[in-house]
């Protein structure tokens, strides 16, 4: 294992712990963190293959607070229309999908930094929508619990609840978006060979971040981590201009 290898794990290891905490999910980090290490097809079909275990073991820690009716009203469609977006992706070529992602993350960001108090109207049209749209984001970019966590947020859920049920939500997607991917050559044999560190390193992250929740108010943290959002998507659109 050379120190490219170390950097990545130390790094999905990171966003393991920011996703779980922050309520927004680990991809919205890992996806532009990746994409130093890997071309944009490679970090789609890594994210699929990592986050279908990294759900597991939000799935087997939360397990309590799993709430059915939101899992129908968000997830099915966010199941449906993430098959579409992982399809749509074989589209988009070279660096633009980053770009695109890189802008996505600011402007969800600043929005939410410069109207902390803004919700979505609970209603399940809402939820549908949401799920769709975030749905959609996975498949094309990569990430889509940015959009996820603030349909969750509508329906003023406890911790638990809110990270379990995303989870299950997650779960289906990234199952589903893996299957495309791998039709699309999106996963390779390296990825794969990564498939039982990448196990340990979900559950390690997903452990810790739920000791975390414990000690640190989420609404603080969740400040902290649109600052790293932000952050993020300015990262990756100088990366594509230089």
């Amino acid at each position: 294992m050379n120190i490219a290898d170390l950097l990545f794990y130390f790094l999905t290891l990171l966003a393991e712990i920011l996703g779980t905490i922050g309520g927004f999910g680990s991809s919205v980090f890992f996806v532009p963190m990746a994409g130093f290490f890997y071309d944009f097809q490679a970090v789609l079909g890594l994210t699929a293959l990592y986050h279908v275990f990294s759900n597991l073991s939000k799935i087997v820690l939360f397990f309590k607070g799993m709430d059915r009716r939101i899992f129908l009203i968000i997830g099915i469609p966010s199941i449906i229309f993430v098959v579409l977006g992982a399809y749509l992706s074989q589209f988009l070529k070279g660096d633009i999908p980053a770009l695109i992602l890189g802008l996505f993350l600011v402007a969800f960001s600043l929005f939410l930094l410069l109207k902390p108090d803004f919700t979505l109207k609970r209603s399940n049209q809402n939820g549908i929508l949401g799920g769709s749209l975030s749905g959609l984001a996975a498949g094309v970019l990569g990430t889509g619990g940015a959009i996820r966590g603030l349909t969750l947020a509508s329906f003023n859920v406890e911790k638990a609840t809110f990270l379990a049920t995303s989870a299950l939500i997650d779960f289906g997607v990234d199952s589903s978006r893996f299957v495309v991917y791998y039709s699309q050559d999106y996963i390779t044999k390296d990825m794969l060979w990564k498939a039982p560190v990448l196990l340990i390193i979900s559950f390690l992250g997903t452990w810790l971040g739920k000791k975390m929740l414990n000690k640190i108010s989420q609404e603080n943290f969740r400040k902290i981590a649109l600052w790293l959002i932000l952050i993020v998507g300015i990262t990756s659109v100088v990366k594509f201009l230089l």
